[in-house]
């Protein structure tokens, strides 16, 4: 059962699994949510557990447990639910038999690596927030002869066409020709953001692999396998209200 206390829509539909909070409010804009038989026109709506809500007409269920896995992302498949050009989405990959997950985060069509889904939207909503401070590492092949000072212009933060992109830490493993592998560590994650990095400073991604989000690392994962984070590591990770990727960086500072 969930707390028979008053909370906003959007965020009732996203701890059901259904869809982000940002998705939740669209839907509603759409007029696809009813709570009590009347369709809503704003998410500025707040229900109980005694509130009938339906989507598209259909009974919200209750939220279960939060659960989380890790999934190894391939390539040649996009982070949406449904996409307007027909190409396979991470959830027609993931095995039957799961409950209803949202992603945490995104990773493009040409993008490989940990990705972590979850049945909780408010909790994917969470762990995207910069403010949650979390960590992702990444492996990149670029074309380009790298030099590990233009690498660390990034420590900084840089505007590039008008956006600004927070502090990254970013190294050279090793140039192989006309290639290069790196390794970078951000907190925020914007769209596109390492390949827009990369080109600013004159170097082309040709690979790049999500290696880690927060504690959560990719590992042996085989590429399209999926594996749950156990309900102990869960705890242990989020129960204490702050992440221990964040306080573990703290503490280096």
């Amino acid at each position: 059962m969930i707390e028979d206390k008053p909370q906003r829509i959007a965020k009732r539909l996203a701890r059901a699994g259904l869809c982000s909070r940002r998705e939740a409010e669209r839907l509603i804009a759409q007029g696809r949510v009813s709570v009590d038989g009347k369709v809503l026109e704003s998410p500025a709506v707040n229900v109980t557990a005694a509130s009938r809500i339906t989507l598209d007409g259909e009974a919200v269920p209750e939220p279960e447990a939060t659960r989380l896995w890790r999934f190894h992302k391939p390539t040649g498949v996009v982070t949406t639910s449904r996409d307007p050009e027909g190409r396979p989405t991470v959830f027609d990959r993931l095995p039957e038999g799961m409950p209803r997950v949202v992603a945490v985060g995104r990773l493009d069509l040409s993008s490989e690596g940990l990705l972590l889904v979850t049945n909780d939207g408010e909790l994917a909503r969470r762990l995207e927030l910069p403010s949650t401070g979390w960590v992702r590492r990444y492996r990149i092949r670029v074309h380009g002869r790298v030099v590990q000072e233009d690498l660390e212009k990034l420590a900084t933060g840089v505007e590039i066409e008008g956006v600004k992109y927070g502090p990254v830490r970013a190294a050279l493993d090793r140039q192989q020709g006309a290639n290069a592998w790196l390794t970078m560590a951000l907190a925020e994650g914007k769209n596109r953001e390492i390949r827009r990095l990369c080109a600013h400073l004159g170097y082309d991604v040709n690979r790049l692999i999500r290696t880690s989000f927060g504690p959560f690392q990719l590992g042996n994962l085989r590429r399209g396998a999926v594996a749950e984070v156990t309900g102990k590591v869960l705890r242990e990770q989020l129960g204490g209200g702050q992440p221990k990727e964040r306080s573990r960086a703290r503490r280096r500072r």
